[in-house]
């Protein structure tokens, strides 16, 4: 295990909380590709995978744990992906025309 790869992974490691506590704060994904992530998460079992048949040491840890986060982030990516984002409330989007949108006199 060399102190580098366990380096890359941490700092590498660092950003994934970020954006999944971001997601699920605002509930917003835009920005986010899910291709990129799928790439990112075929990389790190890639890693995975060679731990295990070639030099299997404590760093598969954090291969593991990296692609459990990359997948949390693309899981979330699908949740909220599909939702619309709403801009403006109900009444605001409403054309000048509508009744309720004419302010009370």
């Amino acid at each position: 295990m060399s102190p580098f790869e366990v380096g890359m992974l941490t700092c590498f490691g660092l950003s994934w909380p970020c954006s999944i506590v971001k997601s699920l704060r605002t509930h917003e994904v835009s920005g986010k590709s899910p291709l990129f992530l799928v790439v990112v998460a075929g990389g790190y079992l890639l890693g995975v995978v060679h731990k295990l048949y070639f030099a299997l040491d404590w760093a598969i840890l954090f291969y593991g744990l990296n692609l459990g986060m990359v997948l949390v982030d693309l899981s979330l990516y699908f949740r909220y992906a599909r939702r619309p984002v709403v801009t403006e409330g109900v009444l605001g989007a409403l054309p000048d025309c509508w009744p309720s949108n004419q302010p009370h006199a």
